[in-house]
Parts: structure tokens; sequence; C-alpha cells
């Protein structure tokens, strides 16, 4: 099973602990091992950090799912990045919206942390939902 995140790019620091509890709640009673994350903003760099360190702890895979290459590529800082093929054929302004749009049909629960609506990552979670993948909002453990 494959796990994706979607959360405001200004998501507190206070949200670490919470979102890390979950993600190894997850490798625990659900066996999840491979992850999908963004990059851009707040939720998503500090998802990869979580990731980062529990990889090796625990035997999982996660992805840097890309929207568009960024200029300047450092390969230490993109080692496990993700370009989906098709993507490249997508206008940059519409990649970050085809890159969620990605990671929903492709994962099986979603991570998040939604406090505000509208919002861009709402939009890709209410996706999720209709699609009936499972929800974790870490709004709901705060």
């Amino acid at each position: 099973m494959i796990c994706c995140f979607f959360g405001h790019s200004d998501t507190p620091d206070k949200m670490k602990p919470i979102l890390k509890c979950k993600i190894e709640e997850l490798i625990l009673s659900r066996n999840i091992d491979r992850f999908y994350v963004g990059n851009t903003g707040n939720f998503d760099i500090m998802t990869a950090s979580i990731l980062n360190e529990l990889k090796e702890k625990y035997e999982i895979k996660f992805d840097i799912i890309l929207a568009y290459m960024p200029s300047g590529l450092n390969s230490d800082d993109y080692s496990n990045a993700l370009y989906p093929d098709v993507i490249e054929s997508v206008p940059k302004r519409f990649a970050i919206s085809w890159r969620n749009k990605w990671m929903v049909d492709n994962s099986d629960i979603v991570i998040c942390y939604i406090n505000k609506k509208p919002s861009k990552a709402a939009k890709y979670v209410e996706l999720a939902c209709k699609k009936g993948l499972k929800i974790i909002n870490l709004v709901d453990f705060i």
C-alpha cells in the first residue's frame, strides 16, 4: 500500500511529532512501506525529513514526486526523486496540479494537514476522499 501527503505550505513545526507518530502507526499497523511526498512548502519538507529518518529504522521507501525539474538540480538533494514520465508534456503552470492528482491516483491512504478551506491541498484531499482513499487529517489529533 502507498501513502501520500498533502498539507499547507505554512504548516507549523509543532505538527512534526504528530505527523511522525501517524506515519509510524501506518508502518506498524497497516504495513505501509511506500510513501509519496511533494517538494513544495513546509509540510512537504517536514514529511520528507521524517521519512528520511524513519527509513533508517524501518524497511520503507519514499519518493519525492517532482512537478518539474528544479533548476540547478543537486543530485544529493533529490536522490529519491521521482519524475513521472508523462509530466514532461504538461505545461509548467499545471504541473503541480497534475503531480498532485497523480499522487492521489497512485495512493491508497492520505495523511494531510488541512485546517482551512478552500485551499489547494484541500482540493486534492477532497479528490482522494471521492476516490475512496482513507484520509488521516492531523488537525483531528491536536
